[in-house]
């Protein structure tokens, strides 16, 4: 399978959006001096009295997104996931999921797609403080396509939400995206891969590529909480061996969450691969922190024959 031009995670939100507020007039969309690197300034441009710039206050950010969300309004909050759900958590948990309000929280840069600015603004861990919040849903969209869809989805499902985005550019490798569900990329019968977000385009080639040597069940879980638990315990029910890969720490992120449903459900050998208790590091190219992690396609497919050998 090949794929050809390349699209970021980001354009895709901001695509949403902007499309999104022609519809919908009740959209209002907030940023912390971060219109520009989340894309969200299209949607200022041409909708700038349903636009909030708050500057660097990503609490201030989360509190004036819960009032207005009080209102009766839809509130999108777009700034990098390392300052927003991270900094202004406890205003995210207070203001926003206890009250089951309206906002959608945005959270961009994650994994190491912020290549060049180091282990400050590398978001590992988002995933860990987004999915224990109760009422707070968890969305993971793996291209531009899904990253688009996840606009409309997220604004269909009622009280807070959490959209994973990153600034990877990518080929359009998925289909439809729909809250609660999942896509199986790849069907096969001798490992299941679980993985989210572009991670799933690497693992995609990693399968691929063995072919012939494994037959690799590849999921990509494009929704984290609510899990689709049907289709996870089935195909573990089928391999009898499940691999995790993601570009966030292994503790409190995908593989802890299917680690601990199938140890309830069917307990299987459940193995991550991801991030082990670091933080992430600057350097001069996305594929060079790919490698150094082994989250690259070389690096998943070492762990596929690792684990099956």
């Amino acid at each position: 399978m090949k794929f050809k031009k390349k699209y970021s995670l980001r354009d895709g939100f901001g695509q949403g959006l902007l499309e999104l507020g022609g519809k919908e007039r009740d959209v209002f969309v907030i940023t912390a001096d971060l219109k520009e690197s989340t894309r969200c300034y299209w949607f200022f441009d041409k909708f700038s009295n349903r636009a909030v710039q708050c500057g660097v206050a990503e609490q201030n950010m989360m509190g004036i997104a819960a009032g207005i969300a009080m209102t009766g309004k839809t509130v999108f909050v777009s700034s990098f996931a390392c300052f927003s759900p991270a900094r202004n958590w406890d205003q995210l948990r207070i203001s926003v999921c206890l009250q089951n309000l309206d906002v959608k929280i945005a959270g961009h840069h994650t994994g190491f797609s912020n290549f060049a600015d180091g282990g400050s603004h590398q978001a590992l861990e988002d995933l860990a403080i987004t999915q224990v919040l109760p009422n707070l849903t968890v969305l993971t969209p793996a291209d531009y396509n899904q990253a688009k869809q996840a606009v409309f989805e997220s604004f269909k499902q009622k009280g807070p939400v959490y959209i994973r985005l990153s600034k990877y550019e990518l080929p359009n490798f998925t289909s439809d995206f729909k809250i609660g569900q999942v896509e199986v990329l790849r069907p096969g019968s001798d490992l299941t891969v679980i993985t989210a977000g572009p991670m799933a385009y690497f693992a995609l080639q990693a399968a691929n590529n063995l072919v012939g040597k494994l037959d690799v069940e590849l999921i990509n879980l494009n929704s984290l909480k609510p899990l689709a638990e049907d289709l996870v315990l089935q195909s573990a029910q089928k391999t009898k061996k499940v691999l995790t890969i993601e570009d966030h720490q292994i503790i409190g992120g995908l593989g802890s969450r299917i680690a601990q449903f199938l140890a309830e459900k069917f307990p299987v050998p459940v193995f991550c691969h991801g991030v082990k208790g670091e933080f992430g590091q600057s350097s001069r190219s996305l594929d060079e922190l790919l490698h150094y992690y082994q989250l690259d396609q070389k690096g998943i497919e070492e762990k596929i024959l690792q684990i099956t050998s």
